[in-house]
């Protein structure tokens, strides 16, 4: 199956703010006054930094006072810098009256690490994905919904409406959906991409020119897929087996990066990276010459939501956003421009034609059906994915 086409020319969005993530990462400080930026590590879903910086530790406003005592006027959100940028968050304060302050995290586990130590008890809005929901729901950390308080949750599409991992969507509200893949630039690459198999046939030719996610569930997933597994897979043999055959493509393997690729793979430092459907596409809005592609095996299909941890101290305010957030024509807007997948109906709707007929924004059954959401799995299978992960990234 070859990559799908790439409009050459997406719409701008009516908001001329930074589409991309990079954009907003480089330009954070001087243009995000209200976001105090910190952990930036999906710091492009930059380097991906693993330290936690002290202003993460111990959230504060650019007054230089704690929020850890929940003021009222203040929201302060853990997220994937994917997710905000200036125009969003000047909309919701001008709103609502509530100043939200931003940290940001590069992956769900950088997140769950932070929340379990302690260190996220200023949070009032995180942003799991799908399979870290349903762990922290069994963690208990995490407030039940109170739906009489919260606006468009019948807007879900169907498939949303009461999720695998959150029946009935008890604890958390689906924000954005996309899937997993590969961008290159195919004069660059001298071919077409459709396939996994495609990194480990080329992998001596491909040395240190690709990037695979920073990720242990996502990069494991695609070996297990290349191999001909479930990408949820939990049977030890298999597990084994997928982490022999990254061990092979490894000499190909120039870093494991969720974000910083984007710069290296426009410039041509790179040749390959495997990315988030988000990601992609916003670096695609500015180099129209690169392609995304999901392998043609099958690949992930995220969805990232909305929870309001059991320690928020503003409760009342992270209703506000959820709301916010489940506004059609904010959800809309934000799809223009941030370039992700919305599963609010009438935001759909609201989307011009070219953006609802992308098939990298929007992908058909055909791309889908050999497709798996991340699941959770039991923790002994856990552990023996978290070993190899450190003996392939060590």
């Amino acid at each position: 199956m070859p990559p799908r086409n790439v409009r050459r020319n997406r719409m701008r969005s009516i908001f001329q703010a930074s589409s991309t993530r990079r954009r907003f990462m480089l330009g954070s400080a001087t243009a995000l006054s209200s976001v105090l930026l910190a952990n930036c590590t999906r710091n492009l879903r930059g380097t991906d930094a693993t330290a936690e910086s002290p202003a993460a530790e111990n959230p504060t406003t650019d007054e230089g006072t704690s929020a850890a005592a929940g003021d009222p006027g203040t929201l302060h959100i853990y997220t994937w810098s994917s997710y905000v940028d200036d125009e969003l968050l000047q909309a919701f304060e001008a709103e609502t009256g509530i100043r939200p302050i931003v940290d940001i995290y590069d992956s769900n586990e950088v997140m769950l690490a932070r929340m379990q130590a302690g260190g996220g008890n200023a949070y009032s809005i995180i942003y799991p994905s799908d399979y870290m929901v349903t762990e922290m729901i069994d963690m208990e950390m995490l407030t039940e919904l109170d739906k009489s308080r919260l606006n468009g949750l019948s807007d879900l599409k169907a498939q949303w409406q009461s999720p695998v991992y959150d029946p009935d969507n008890t604890h958390s509200v689906p924000y954005v959906w996309g899937t997993t893949g590969l961008i290159y630039d195919p004069e660059l690459v001298g071919e077409e991409i459709s396939e996994w198999d495609y990194l480990w046939q080329n992998r001596d030719r491909l040395n240190r020119q690709i990037t695979l996610l920073n990720d242990v569930r996502e990069t494991k997933g695609a070996a297990l897929k290349y191999l001909g597994y479930s990408y949820n897979s939990t049977d030890p043999d298999e597990i084994e087996e997928a982490f022999n055959a990254l061990m092979e493509l490894r000499p190909a393997v120039a870093n494991f990066l969720t974000n910083g690729w984007e710069d290296q793979l426009a410039s041509g430092d790179l040749q390959v990276a495997m990315a988030y459907s988000v990601d992609a596409l916003s670096l695609i809005d500015e180099y129209p010459n690169l392609v995304y592609v999901v392998p043609r095996e099958g690949s992930s299909v995220w969805t990232d939501t909305m929870v309001i941890p059991n320690t928020a101290p503003n409760v009342d305010a992270a209703y506000e956003w959820i709301n916010f957030m489940l506004d059609s024509d904010n959800s809309a807007e934000l799809v223009e421009r941030l370039k992700f997948s919305t599963p609010l109906e009438s935001a759909f709707n609201k989307l011009p034609n070219d953006l609802k007929a992308d098939t990298d924004l929007f992908p058909p059954n055909e791309i889908l059906e050999n497709c798996e959401g991340i699941a959770p799995i039991p923790q002994d299978a856990l552990e023996l994915y978290d070993r190899y992960w450190t003996q392939l990234t060590s």
